[in-house]
């Protein structure tokens, strides 16, 4: 598994317009649960605990979130967006949405981590 420099690295060969705002999710994201790590898979940023939790899939006009399992974490999770079987996306437009949706990137990151633990699934 890649780690923090490689995440380094990524942002830093960064052409975006909204890296300011993929920065300060990747804060919140890192800052919600001490358990989180952050890797570099499917060519972005993604952020696992006991699997993968979410990954960044950026386009020119929003930082996407993408939940790989959103349909399935634990508790009310009102920006997750999606009718899929398990995928559901969080989607901001600038530093100041990223900023509002705070509470409810940290509470499902946290969400995911305790429903891994109480599953007793082995740290990958």
């Amino acid at each position: 598994m890649t780690g923090e420099s490689d995440v380094e690295r990524w942002f830093e060969e960064l052409d975006h317009p909204l890296s300011d705002a993929m920065q300060r999710a990747r804060q919140i994201i890192l800052g919600a649960d001490p358990r989180v790590i952050e890797t570099i898979k499917w060519s972005t940023p993604t952020f696992v605990y006991k699997g993968n939790i979410l990954s960044f899939t950026p386009s020119k006009t929003a930082v996407s979130l993408m939940f790989h399992k959103g349909a399935e974490i634990p508790g009310d999770h009102p920006l997750l967006e999606g009718d899929g079987r398990l995928v559901r996306t969080m989607r901001f437009t600038d530093v100041t949405g990223v900023e509002t949706g705070r509470t409810d990137i940290e509470r499902a990151v946290v969400a995911w981590c305790n429903w891994r633990d109480e599953a007793g699934l082995a740290t990958t």
